[in-house]
């Protein structure tokens, strides 16, 4: 068996898993929903509920989708503007979810949350007493970064990185058994001697070797790139959770995780 298949083994045994979908899986360049991809991987999480597993979906999207409300061409610079794109924007995001996962038989609970909410021990208990007791009564939790009322989350000095920390708090309070972090690559890349890119199937450690293989992209939508991802994924790694990066965009991306296939870049738990 390859190396990087036997790293998956443990996969298929999850039991509790986060899932987190970055803003340019969700979104088209100008900020619309990009419906198809929404109820394709609806359809793909509702699957992984169905077969016995938790799922907390952490899921980006709603300055984006509120842009294209708005009518912004571009993310806007000032917070005002942001926090109104999220507004009307969170709105839409999650009457879509609503719709989705309901015709599929399945519930959701909305989950906003900030900085300051792991911060302070009485409403991180909370935050834990809530997410349990959803996922005991077979809800799908639904998060995301309360932008309308946490400014300094959307600056750039203290941003969650388009949700990635975020997903990682959340996998850490709950003691998840996976990380599922979709993106628009298929995990980590390196470039061969030939100069071409290919992806790295599976890390053992996140290190400054591994860091210096990628570099922060930019896009007008989302605050992450590979960078961030890793640094979540490094996180969750020393709380012993395993972490998939992939591509969110390819049909059939999340079974074929759970089942163990060699998609995307696995990063081991500390100590597998």
């Amino acid at each position: 068996m390859k190396t990087s298949l036997k790293y998956r083994e443990n996969i298929i045994d999850s039991r509790r898993v986060v899932i987190k979908i970055g803003s340019r899986v969700l979104c088209q360049k100008s900020g619309k929903p990009n419906m198809k991809t929404i109820r394709r991987l609806t359809d793909e999480i509702a699957a992984i509920q169905k077969s016995g597993r938790e799922v907390i979906l952490v899921s980006s999207g709603a300055v984006g989708t509120g842009m294209e409300s708005l009518n912004m061409t571009k993310r806007p610079e000032k917070v005002s503007d942001l926090q109104m794109a999220a507004s009307v924007g969170q709105c839409h995001l999650i009457s879509r979810y609503e719709n989705l996962f309901a015709a599929l038989g399945c519930r959701i609970g909305q989950v906003l949350l900030t900085h300051e909410d792991f911060k302070h021990k009485v409403r991180l208990t909370n935050v834990r007493r809530t997410l349990e007791n959803l996922m005991r009564n077979k809800v799908i939790p639904i998060i995301n970064e309360n932008d309308v009322v946490a400014d300094e989350e959307l600056k750039a000095h203290a941003t969650l990185g388009d949700n990635d920390y975020l997903a990682a708090l959340v996998t850490k309070l709950v003691k998840a058994d996976l990380l599922i972090m979709l993106s628009t690559v298929d995990g980590v890349k390196e470039t061969d001697k030939a100069g071409k890119a290919k992806r790295v199937r599976y890390i053992e450690t996140v290190n400054r070797k591994i860091f210096a293989l990628v570099a922060d992209s930019t896009s007008t939508l989302s605050k992450g790139g590979m960078g961030s991802k890793l640094r979540a994924a490094q996180s969750v790694s020393k709380a012993g959770c395993l972490t998939i990066i992939a591509d969110g965009r390819k049909a059939g991306v999340l079974p074929k995780i759970i089942e163990g296939k060699d998609v995307g870049t696995v990063i081991l738990a500390s100590g597998t």
